[in-house]
């Protein structure tokens, strides 16, 4: 039997090297995925120039044109009221119709969160959706942060949804079996912590989550792996985020320095090259690229604003392993689970 392809919409004018790097990332996913069918949405005028090179795309895409994008310095309140028309907006109304089985977009955080919750609503119990990744660690595992920008205050009841949200997440798609919840704060002591996050460790505690519930930890516990899930608000979470990548990038780029510094370093280099790209691909930041937008009634996947046709690609790569892991229908599952 003829397996079926996956439709995936694409906002092209979404991210700072777009469409450009839509395309690429397209292209490098289509050249190892053939149940793959793209979905572009933006600016015929600017993606057929660039898109008759990219010979592995042939036959698989269709561009849906329009030539009104969301910028990504404009306010997600005037974006849902002038952006009906966007690239944004037309790829998250794809999934709401069942024509995609998924968006993925680079472009602004706030209005993507905002068009998406209104397009496709929150599913039931959850409030706020939230933004959703897996962080590299020193157990191999990863890390599921959230929320990683999406919403910037979280009262205790919204952080305790995360919680739930990030425990079934965890399960899903890194198939950790009975995942550590934790809540990121400024010590691990019970007194420590404003009121909702003090709160919302209650609301664990009292929850069928409690023997989930390591307690509170620090920054540095995102990537020693001290747990498998880590609860925050958005402003925390996104700020972790950045801190975490820019040093990934640091370390990448003293390591390059010191490797090319005179003739034994470079001989040094050589011997330990396959230890260090070993190393330097697990803090690439683009390997890790692609964010789903959790607890919607659809999968939408935030990319990168800055990231390259690879780190594209890889979020592209994130969206249809969570089309094939059912991810929404077993998050469903798993919420109505823990409120029996």
């Amino acid at each position: 039997m003829k397996e079926e392809k996956i439709k995936i919409a694409l906002d092209c004018m979404g991210g700072d090297n777009a469409p450009k790097i839509v395309i690429e990332g397209a292209e490098i996913v289509a050249s190892s995925k053939k149940d793959v069918h793209f979905l572009f949405y933006g600016d015929s005028s600017k993606i057929n120039p660039l898109i008759k090179n990219y010979p592995k795309l042939k036959n698989r895409y269709t561009i849906i044109h329009t030539d009104q994008e969301i910028s990504s310095d404009e306010k997600p309140s005037i974006a849902l009221r002038r952006g009906t028309q966007s690239s944004m907006r037309l790829a998250i109304n794809a999934v709401k119709e069942g024509e995609a089985d998924v968006a993925v977009s680079a472009g602004n955080t706030g209005a993507l969160m905002a068009i998406a919750k209104i397009v496709l609503r929150p599913l039931p119990s959850i409030e706020r959706p939230a933004i959703v990744t897996s962080i590299p660690n020193q157990k191999n595992s990863g890390t599921v942060l959230l929320d990683m920008g999406a919403n910037v205050e979280c009262d205790s009841d919204v952080l305790f949804q995360f919680a739930v949200m990030g425990h079934a997440f965890a399960k899903i798609a890194l198939k950790i079996k009975d995942p550590k919840i934790g809540i990121l704060n400024i010590g691990s002591e019970d007194l420590k912590g404003n009121d909702a996050v003090r709160s919302a460790a209650l609301l664990i505690k009292e929850s069928d989550l409690k023997d989930n519930f390591y307690g509170y930890v620090e920054g540095n516990d995102i990537t020693k792996g001290t747990v498998d899930v880590v609860v925050t608000d958005g402003f925390t979470g996104n700020i972790s985020l950045k801190v975490i990548e820019g040093t990934a990038k640091m370390v990448t780029e003293l390591l390059r320095e010191a490797f090319s510094r005179s003739f034994i370093s470079k001989i040094g280099y050589l011997l330990a090259k396959t230890a260090i790209k070993k190393s330097t691909q697990k803090m690439d930041p683009r390997l890790h690229n692609g964010a789903m937008l959790i607890g919607l009634n659809g999968v939408v996947v935030k990319s990168h604003g800055g990231t390259d046709s690879l780190g594209f690609s890889n979020a592209i790569s994130v969206a249809i392993s969570l089309v094939k892991d059912k991810i929404n229908e077993q998050i469903s599952n798993e919420l109505k689970g823990s409120e029996s």
